[in-house]
């Protein structure tokens, strides 16, 4: 068991985070959406910042264990990860306003679906910026 998590426990925390982070993502932008009746858009970017957030707290914590021992790594380490996430909130806007825009997926439930979809592909890349991107070299980025 020890030997199982030694080798995929980095992936098994990230899909564990992932999920509260997309929970965070989607209920904040329903309540957003369809509740507080914002624009998808806004509801969308709102929902984005705050599971980013969230996002960034549990990756350096329990996911990749990011150790850093000055201020500018601090900065270095959530400037990447904001920039990164920065990347796929594009990704995210455009596929919400393909799926709702311009397919007319535009009801509740639509909206919903979409943005369920639209989770996925961005998990998947946040992943990718983060493990090769963001967390790799913080041992190096600490002694800066």
């Amino acid at each position: 068991m020890r030997k199982l998590w030694n080798k995929y426990g980095q992936v098994i925390a990230y899909l564990f985070w992932g999920v509260v982070t997309t929970l965070v993502n989607i209920v904040s932008f329903q309540f957003l959406s369809s509740g507080v009746h914002w624009n998808y858009q806004v509801a969308n970017v709102t929902a984005w910042f705050l599971s980013v957030l969230v996002a960034y707290l549990t990756n350096k914590v329990w996911v990749f264990n990011s150790h850093y021992t000055t201020w500018k790594a601090f900065w270095i380490e959530i400037s990447q990860f904001f920039f990164y996430r920065g990347l796929t909130l594009l990704i995210d806007m455009a596929f919400m306003f393909v799926g709702v825009t311009l397919l007319k997926l535009n009801t509740p439930i639509q909206e919903l679906m979409v943005k369920i979809v639209d989770n996925v592909v961005v998990v998947v890349a946040n992943y990718i910026f983060s493990r090769w991107l963001i967390f790799k070299d913080n041992e190096k980025i600490a002694k800066r």
